[in-house]
């Protein structure tokens, strides 16, 4: 897939998908935490489906 996350979107995502898997993985927020990978996972790979749904693309290096 082409990437459509870029610089500081994908930051943040990696951020609150780690931020996420911790507080589950401790107990705090309980076994929802778990969503966290998908951000996560957006952020790594640098592809966001629903981006690409809405037409979307915060990649600066791929903008039309």
């Amino acid at each position: 897939m082409k990437p459509n996350v870029g610089g500081i979107d994908r930051i943040l995502r990696i951020l609150v998908g780690l931020a996420l898997i911790a507080l589950a993985a401790t107990g705090t927020i309980g076994a929802w935490g778990y969503i966290g990978v998908v951000p996560l996972l957006t952020g790594v790979l640098r592809t966001c489906p629903a981006y690409k749904l809405l037409g979307l693309d915060t990649c600066p290096l791929h903008r039309r």
